[in-house]
């Protein structure tokens, strides 16, 4: 098993593409950096009992416009109104949010 340090400085390495692999690399090294000694799943979800509880609860970020920001492009921003219109037609920002936190996890997973 890697220490949280080890894990970060894999995550670091990566080169991501597009806008969703930033954010997916953003997260992943934000929920890192908020657990101390060895990994584990539980203590990334910090008490929540999911993704979705971790993002609706507030332990990632909470208005529309800065995760809007955060995970799309510059012209699908522009497009979105930059948070102000869903992300599309089956999700709100706080879902699109919990599926990035999804991923990160699994991105920190990969490299545990």
């Amino acid at each position: 098993m890697k220490t949280t340090e080890e894990i970060t400085t894999a995550i670091k390495a990566i080169k991501p593409r597009g806008a969703w692999a930033r954010a997916r690399q953003t997260y992943a090294l934000e929920l890192l950096a908020d657990v101390e000694g060895d990994f584990s799943h539980k203590k990334l979800l910090n008490g929540a009992p999911n993704w979705q509880a971790f993002s609706e609860g507030g332990c990632a970020l909470i208005y529309d416009k800065d995760i809007a920001e955060r995970v799309c492009c510059p012209s699908q921003l522009i497009i979105r109104r930059h948070g102000r219109l869903d992300p599309n037609p089956v999700e709100n920002w706080i879902q699109c949010q919990t599926r990035c936190l999804k991923q990160a996890a699994a991105l920190i997973a990969r490299h545990a």
